[in-house]
């Protein structure tokens, strides 16, 4: 098969089937064998319903079905498991996303080489409190991950190698960074392509709020944590915690050396526990031995996570 397209969606009804029409024409026109996925995002319209309608008259129609809304991200792993196109592309069900850009994403993909291609809408149909928040987040996320040359990291245009979407684990709200997590599996040959981008045809968007941008930072910095030292939290929290009861143990040496130098040569003196600098001390060799323990601990919970994408499927067709 040459391409699996996946689309999670949430509360789209009006704009399926018209959105499948679509890229059944494109597909058709370009020779394509293809397959539709479409992952229901616990809807509480009429979508499953015509996605299920869909089906009937098409074969290449699958859907997912979950119990309750979980978001974006693991829509997408569930959708990725599902895949069995040589390349996979995603879109998001609003018309916004122009099936039009499926062919020349292939060839990137099987023509020129690319692990990835990233859409890049260029000119937004979105107002301005959307698009400057965006404009600064992937110009944070482009630093924070080293790929350079994308300048739109939440484009929900893309298309992906299978091993790619074989090889990931798209988790929490973890969409907007794929390329960052394809890029820390191993595939760096990531390209951008500039696409069209439509004005919302029917309804309202079903992704806003300034939240959003607040929890895409945190997700990032969560990101950049996990691939710099996830596999070895030791090597962050063991080295800092080391550092510091050393500091603190050579001061409680340096207290009581002083004590002992002043009783040997029968100077005044005051007892250990009236300089505030011992407790400075002992409190900085407490908070070494609690970083030493939380690399150590985070060594154990980092080798296994069996609950991370558990989700709640009610019906796949």
């Amino acid at each position: 098969m040459d391409i699996s397209v996946v689309i999670p969606l949430f509360n789209e009804e009006e704009s399926i089937a018209e959105l499948y029409a679509w890229i059944e024409r494109v597909m058709n026109d370009n020779g394509f064998t293809y397959e539709v996925i479409f992952v229901n995002d616990g809807s509480t319209d009429r979508s499953w319903q015509i996605i299920e309608e869909l089906q009937e008259k098409h074969s290449c129609v699958k859907g997912i079905k979950f119990r309750r809304n979980y978001g974006k991200s693991p829509a997408l792993y569930c959708g990725f498991k599902k895949a069995e196109g040589n390349v996979v592309i995603t879109m998001d069900a609003d018309l916004q996303d122009s099936p039009d850009e499926i062919p020349e994403l292939y060839r990137m993909i099987t023509v020129d080489g690319f692990d990835l291609v990233s859409g890049y809408k260029q000119k937004r149909y979105d107002p301005l409190s959307k698009t400057i928040p965006t404009k600064l987040f992937n110009a944070t996320a482009r630093k924070v991950s080293g790929i350079k040359n994308l300048h739109d990291f939440n484009c929900g245009l893309k298309a992906y190698r299978k091993d790619v979407v074989k090889s990931i684990e798209v988790y929490g709200e973890m969409h907007r960074y794929i390329p960052y997590l394809a890029k820390n599996a191993g595939f760096d040959k990531i390209g951008e392509k500039v696409v069209h981008h439509q004005a919302r045809k029917y309804g309202k968007t079903k992704f806003g709020g300034l939240n959003r941008f607040f929890n895409g930072y945190l997700d990032l910095i969560s990101l950049w944590f996990l691939s710099t030292f996830g596999v070895k939290p030791m090597h962050i929290f063991g080295f800092l915690g080391s550092i510091m009861f050393f500091i603190g143990f050579v001061a409680v040496c340096i207290i009581g050396f002083n004590k002992l130098y002043d009783m040997y040569c029968g100077n005044p003196y005051r007892l250990i526990t009236d300089s505030p600098y011992f407790f400075i001390a002992l409190t900085t060799m407490i908070l070494g031995t609690q970083l030493f323990l939380t690399g150590f601990l985070g060594e154990l919970i980092s080798r296994s996570s069996p609950e991370r994408n558990n989700y709640q499927i009610e019906k796949e067709i």
